[in-house]
């Protein structure tokens, strides 16, 4: 008689979340949930330099102006 070993894999729930700063909120009532054992972050990928600069340009956080001197007198204004 042959018996049979029955392995059971975790299931894997993927959440997106728009809200970031809910995230911590979230994570805390998924781990409140029984059965939940793990909860794990995928890691953001790191940008250089270049490319937060590219970023920001795309996205319209970017100042023009007409002269140096008119830039040091926005610094100094505030």
């Amino acid at each position: 008689m042959a018996t049979a070993t029955m392995t059971h894999e975790p299931a894997v729930l993927t959440v997106s979340i728009e809200d970031m700063s809910m995230l911590k909120d979230i994570k805390k009532a998924i781990s409140m949930v029984r059965g939940v054992t793990k909860i794990s972050l995928p890691r953001r990928k790191r940008l250089t330099g270049y490319e937060q600069a590219r970023r920001d340009v795309e996205q319209g956080r970017v100042c023009s102006y007409d002269s140096l001197d008119d830039f040091i007198k926005e610094i100094e204004n505030g």
